[in-house]
């Protein structure tokens, strides 16, 4: 809603909008300064290039996935980002990887463990429940996991007091 109203204050015609994306109806040249200045002004930021706007979906769709949605994938990770991206796994995995510096199974785990942390806090469901709900095999594969990520088991992070989350775009 925030986007809508500076893109209207501009006189932009926006013509589909989604979670971070815009499409517009008419070129932007004269505007683009300007719109820059107010999104960031915002705390959003103006991502115009191909390379970066193929990563921004691949973050929000895994963060949309594992924090949103709960439910499990009925396919594997890469065949979702393919047919969500209409492109070839191997060439967004390389991309993601050579901009991020990671891959983008490290950037999954990074979300999911930010998700147990989240559940741990809230203190509603079991360890056990937590793997279940995550896709997990077993709890001792989640809490492997969560120790090598953090370098704390998921009772020690329990038992700690204080914020321990990190916010989701700083994930990774």
């Amino acid at each position: 809603m925030v986007v809508g109203n500076v893109m209207a204050s501009l006189g932009l015609s926006v013509s589909q909008m989604e979670l971070g994306e815009v499409t517009i109806e008419e070129p932007l040249e004269d505007k683009k300064d300007k719109l820059k200045e107010e999104l960031e002004q915002l705390g959003f930021e103006l991502i115009d290039d191909k390379k970066s706007r193929v990563i921004e979906k691949v973050k929000n769709l895994i963060i949309d996935l594992v924090h949103h949605n709960g439910a499990a994938l009925q396919t594997n990770l890469s065949d979702y980002l393919s047919a969500e991206l209409h492109q070839d796994y191997a060439g967004i995995s390389n991309l993601f990887s050579e901009v991020e510096g990671i891959t983008i199974e490290k950037y999954l785990i990074a979300q999911k463990i930010e998700k147990v942390k989240e559940l741990l806090i809230y203190d509603e469901l079991s360890l056990s429940e937590i793997a279940w709900q995550l896709n997990y095999s077993s709890v001792a594969h989640l809490s492997s996991q969560f120790k090598k990520v953090t370098g704390m088991t998921p009772s020690h992070f329990k038992s700690l007091q204080g914020n321990r989350r990190k916010p989701l775009d700083k994930v990774g």
